[in-house]
């Protein structure tokens, strides 16, 4: 189709429109907006939601009822799959309806739990927890249930007859009940469960420190000095008039960033490090008890139970490829911080430049080289704008068209839900709401959940629905929401989870919507994330608030370009420092951690030594709890994103053949392909580090 062709098209007195050009004007994006955005628009047709299991407004009293059903028919399911002899045992007694079930239940479980995110009633809230409760307790019991792992066991052994689909699927049911030691000896099983019991009381302990921790330090205003006064005015005041800062990281991170004294901020960030002691003796516990679990269950350390079945397979691996990056950024890392050595030099007089210094000195450079008012770049995002070049860019790429479903039962005023579907054949695809407007009692952070599984068993097709949950600013006496930059990328990443999940193809439930290999799951969300720094589709989901006709101008799209590679060497060699830190404590056991964080923080920081005094256990908080020895995640996406929107995208940002090809190649398979092989297969080879690392060149 011609680069710069429209294609425009009236049904049902909806204005519909199918963008396949590279560049669409602002007008067809103004007129998206008006059509696909703004809930108020009269004379649209009711539309049937159909194929969609999910029920909403649900009471508390019906939430719970729910949930006790979805338990009594699993519970009737697995004593079903129970019964059947071990040499009767098919793909249709066992496999097919563990597979239907879960497709089935999916929705109806979310149908349970999502409430407790979104609904504006606590008791609707609260019954949600405690459906959840319920329902993973009855998870739980199943896990253990060697009569059913024996059945699915005894037909994998002749399983030469399933479709490699089908295998992997019943691999995966395998997987999970060995890795609940069902194929441990009761004695040890017993053992595994005392540890994961202890693993969990000593979790919720470690929080538990975290969130009662009240820390704080006192700072006169001329100590605080450079911070602005608008932060000053939510700070307590003690009797003797200095500022009371909470060690909580809402309130240290702009110390860090802003304050001009060095000593307020060296006392901040030794203090920030040293909260929370008795979680030391917590982590290290923690630590050994995961590495019995994982010897138990097979593995030689925690670590390679943690990783495997990933892309990155083994810890080996995730050593390997960490080394290899803080290596070869080096070079520009050094250069960033002689930059910024030589910026504290000009401040503060020969003061040695710490690790403290790295968040203040890196913004100061950063204001110098860079005309960047990020409050006059907020001026540019009005939040329907944004979204519905977000929409028209998916649509462009990736052959879908989205239309508003007026009328639809929803949660609340603000909610709206879309229908997607496929932009030549029309196909139904899937669903989603949009939740993103902030409101009391509301999930405070922006994330996708998928509400329904898309999956194709003997009970029919289930299309996907997905949910979109934020908390950003709403139109308010005609002054529109404006979002800051940083909200327009991450809208634009939990975006691409949303066309992931509607988009996904695979047969089974389990392989469908964000249920897939945790090393992957953020490359695509990852890569679109690059359409917010070229200024081609920038100025596509921008224009000023009073004149949206005025897209952002040329100068500060390569400004926001310069600031994202801006300086990010010598921080990404700090993130790295992290990860690899986590991974050796949980690859090796009796590790000491003060010894292994001292030596570590020079060596991968250029020399910096770590602030004296400081507790591992307040510095790495997600190896302790949540990302144990998976910290390399982000990393990892980020990388493979780079590669694939550097060798297939950046030369031509809407072509839709490429954005089809990755569609069908990386969106559809879902899991039920493996993950490196499903990159491969797109890229024509597999996935390099070189692309993201020229990212990393000098634009200091």
């Amino acid at each position: 189709m011609a680069a710069n062709e429209e294609k425009r098209e009236r049904k049902n007195g909806n204005l519909i429109v199918a963008l396949t050009g590279a560049a669409a004007l602002l007008a067809i994006a103004v007129n998206f907006a008006v059509s696909a955005i703004n809930s108020h628009i009269k004379n649209r047709r009711k539309k049937e939601v159909r194929g969609s299991k999910v029920l909403i407004n649900l009471s508390a009293s019906e939430i719970l009822r729910l949930a006790d059903r979805v338990i009594a028919k699993s519970k009737a399911v697995h004593d079903a799959v129970a019964s059947v002899p071990l040499d009767k045992a098919t793909y249709a007694n066992v496999v097919l309806p563990l597979a239907e079930l879960e497709a089935q239940q999916f929705p109806l479980v979310q149908s349970c739990v999502f409430p407790k995110l979104v609904s504006t009633f606590e008791d609707v809230r609260k019954a949600s927890a405690e459906a959840e409760r319920r329902i993973d307790a009855h998870v739980s019991a199943y896990s253990k249930r060697e009569d059913i792992y024996r059945v699915i066991k005894a037909l994998m052994a002749r399983g030469d007859w399933m479709s490699s689909e089908a295998k992997r699927f019943t691999q995966s049911l395998v997987q999970d009940f060995e890795r609940n030691g069902l194929h441990l000896t009761l004695t040890k099983r017993e053992e595994l469960q005392r540890l994961k019991t202890q693993l969990d009381e000593l979790s919720m302990r470690y929080i538990r420190n975290l969130d009662d921790d009240r820390a704080c330090m006192y700072f006169s205003e001329i100590e605080l000095a450079g911070l602005p006064r608008e932060f000053l005015k939510t700070l307590d005041e003690a009797e003797n008039g200095k500022y009371k800062i909470i060690l909580r990281s809402h309130y240290v991170s702009p110390i860090l960033e802003l304050c001009k004294v060095g000593l307020t901020r060296k006392a901040v960030a030794v203090a920030y490090g040293r909260r929370s002691e008795a979680n030391f003796g917590i982590l290290e516990k923690l630590i050994q008890l995961r590495h019995k679990l994982a010897r138990l269950l097979g593995y030689s350390n925690y670590a390679d139970y943690a990783i495997d079945h990933g892309m990155a397979d083994s810890s080996a691996k995730v050593f390997e490829f960490l080394e290899d990056i803080s290596g070869n950024l080096t070079e520009q890392a050094s250069s960033e911080l002689a930059i910024l050595r030589e910026l504290k030099k000009q401040e503060e007089g020969d003061l040695t430049f710490g690790i403290e210094d790295l968040p203040y000195y890196v913004k100061r450079a950063r204001d110098q080289q860079l005309d960047l008012d990020i409050g006059v770049v907020k001026q540019y995002f009005p939040v329907s704008l944004v979204l519905s070049g977000i929409f028209k860019i998916c649509q462009d790429l990736f052959g879908l068209r989205f239309e508003i479903i007026e009328g639809a039962d929803v949660w609340n005023s603000d909610v709206q839900l879309f229908s997607v579907s496929d932009l030549s054949s029309g196909e139904l695809m899937g669903y989603f709401y949009l939740d993103i407007y902030s409101r009391e009692g509301k999930y405070a952070h922006t994330c996708v959940v998928a509400l329904q599984n898309g999956s194709s068993l003997s009970c029919g097709r289930l299309i996907p629905v997905a949910l979109l949950i934020s908390q950003l600013e709403k139109e308010v006496e005609g002054h529109p929401g404006l979002l800051r930059f940083s909200e327009v990328v991450n809208l634009f990443h939990e975006f691409g989870h949303v066309v992931h999940t509607i988009c996904n193809r695979a047969t089974f439930a389990r392989f469908s919507g964000l249920r897939l290999d945790p090393d992957f799951v953020e490359i695509p969300a990852r890569l679109l994330e690059n359409w917010c720094f070229e200024s081609l589709s920038l100025k596509l989901i921008s224009g000023f608030h009073q004149d949206i006709s005025k897209p952002i101008d040329d100068k500060i799209c390569e400004s926001l370009k310069q600031w994202r590679c801006s300086f990010s060497a010598l921080k990404l060699k700090q993130e790295i420092l992290y990860c690899l830190f986590d991974q050796i404590i949980h690859s090796a056991e009796n590790v000491d951690m003060v010894g292994l964080y001292k030596h570590l923080h020079p060596k991968v920081m250029l020399g910096l030594p770590a602030l004296e005094g400081t507790n591992p256990a307040s510095c790495f908080p997600g190896s302790a709890i949540g990302y144990e020895a998976t910290c390399y995640r982000r990393i990892w996406s980020e990388v493979f994103a780079a590669d694939i929107f550097a060798s297939k995208f950046s030369g031509d940002l809407f072509n839709q053949y490429t954005g089809m090809q990755f569609r069908s190649k990386v969106f559809a398979p879902g899991g039920e392909k493996d993950s490196l092989q499903t990159l491969s297969d797109f890229l024509g080879r597999e996935p390099s580090m070189q692309a993201f690392l020229d990212t990393k060149a000098d634009t200091s």
